[in-house]
């Protein structure tokens, strides 16, 4: 299936260089987007250029960004609407976790995960919005959790980042709404890529839950196939937004029912 709506149009991916970055960037330029890749490691997004330039007739445009430094991200984003145009679609995909209890957390660690997860979502956010408004089109899409909707022992932090995503994303969609500007919060569960090398150095939660894992490629086609849509939210897998609705509805016997398998981390 192809998403007609994206051909000629501009997508900005950050945290392009792996994972579930890149297979967004992947399947938005075999859609006909033109695609503009940012995250840390360069050679990764050079790397990933290569491979769109050789399968498919669209531009590409690569920029090392650490959303984390958010004194750079208008500079990076000037240059691409100076450069590349207007854009269209932003995914705002960079992020990652550490699993730790609180009493563990350090600082550094939790500080570190609202700096990309959170604020440089924003920052990200607030460089396209002026234009997206002005020409009343465009679509953000935010990589929020299911930790955001279900939050577990051993994923504070981690969890409350998620929450803010979500929330940040469900005030600006109805800011958005008059300007048809569509907001998608991706809520997806454990995903095969590596990002369980930082949140999960022991192995354990890998172990346990591994069989249950999305797959990036599918994610991402859902994703894309979303762009341009009203599609308020991505919920997968529907067993594990399952209960996350049921623990909106009944928190304190999820809790306890859940309790055990809760710290399969």
């Amino acid at each position: 299936m192809v998403n007609e709506k994206l051909k000629g149009k501009t997508v900005v991916i950050t945290g392009a260089s792996g994972g579930l970055g890149e297979q967004i960037a992947f399947t938005a330029a075999r859609n006909g987007a033109n695609v503009v890749l940012l995250a840390r490691n360069h050679d990764k997004l050079c790397d990933l250029k290569q491979r769109i330039d050789a399968a498919f007739s669209v531009k590409c445009m690569v920029e090392r960004l650490d959303v984390s430094n958010t004194e750079e991200i208008p500079k990076v984003f000037q240059k691409i609407q100076r450069d590349f145009g207007p854009i269209d679609v932003l995914v705002n995909n960079a992020g990652y976790g550490i699993f730790d209890e609180a009493h563990e957390a350090t600082l550094e660690d939790i500080q570190g995960m609202f700096n990309v997860n959170v604020i440089g979502l924003i920052a990200c956010t607030k460089e396209v919005l002026p234009f997206m408004r002005e020409k009343k089109s465009g679509h953000i899409i935010n990589i929020a959790s299911q930790a955001g909707k279900l939050a577990t022992p051993k994923s504070s932090a981690y969890a409350a980042t998620k929450h803010a995503v979500i929330g940040f994303s469900n005030s600006l969609r109805m800011e958005l709404a008059p300007f048809h500007v569509f907001v998608t919060t991706v809520n997806p569960g454990p995903i095969a890529t590596q990002f369980f090398d930082i949140a999960d150095k022991s192995g354990t939660y890998i172990k346990n839950i591994e069989r249950y894992m999305l797959d990036p490629e599918k994610l991402a086609e859902i994703i894309v196939q979303s762009m341009f849509t009203k599609r308020r939210e991505i919920n997968l897998p529907r067993w594990m937004n399952a209960g996350s609705i049921l623990y909106t509805l009944f928190p304190m016997i999820v809790e306890k029912v859940g309790g055990k398998a809760f710290y399969k981390k």
